[in-house]
């Protein structure tokens, strides 16, 4: 499906995204890329330190476009599984996440992402697993059709 601003803008306005800092920026062709400014008061429990839960959140999300970005209208996706490594503290005031699908069979999408900070040091990678499930998004009220 082609992501368009519009259906980015309609879905990253949501109380999670908001609460954490999530901002998904772009998401096409299996790939997709967020940022992450988290409010202070995430940064548990070490001042301007994003609690790992958060960044792991933003990497979940980051991947589930990637996948989203390659289905029709009719599918959804759900996370089955994602590991994650850290490879250092995530200090500063904002992150990126970039994920792209490595290999897609049937109803499985395999995804791998990387979580950096603004001076591009590596803090965390992650690979995960999606099942593409059929989803009516008419009925949460974000159908796509005319946006």
């Amino acid at each position: 499906m082609e992501i368009t601003q519009k259906i980015m803008d309609l879905l990253n306005d949501n109380p999670l995204y908001k609460t954490l800092g999530i901002r998904i920026m772009e998401a096409g062709q299996g790939k997709a890329c967020s940022s992450l400014k988290p409010d202070a008061k995430l940064c548990w429990p070490f001042p301007g330190q994003p609690h790992g839960g958060v960044l792991f959140t933003q990497m979940d999300a980051t991947m589930a476009w990637a996948v989203f970005s390659e289905l029709d209208e009719k599918y959804n996706c759900a996370t089955i599984h994602l590991g994650i490594d850290y490879t250092a503290p995530a200090k500063g005031k904002s992150f990126t996440c970039s994920a792209w699908v490595t290999h897609r069979t049937g109803r499985l999408s395999f995804v791998r992402a990387e979580i950096h900070d603004l001076n591009r040091q590596l803090l965390a990678m992650g690979q995960a697993t999606f099942r593409v499930i059929s989803a009516d998004l008419k009925m949460t009220g974000m159908s796509m059709k005319g946006r």
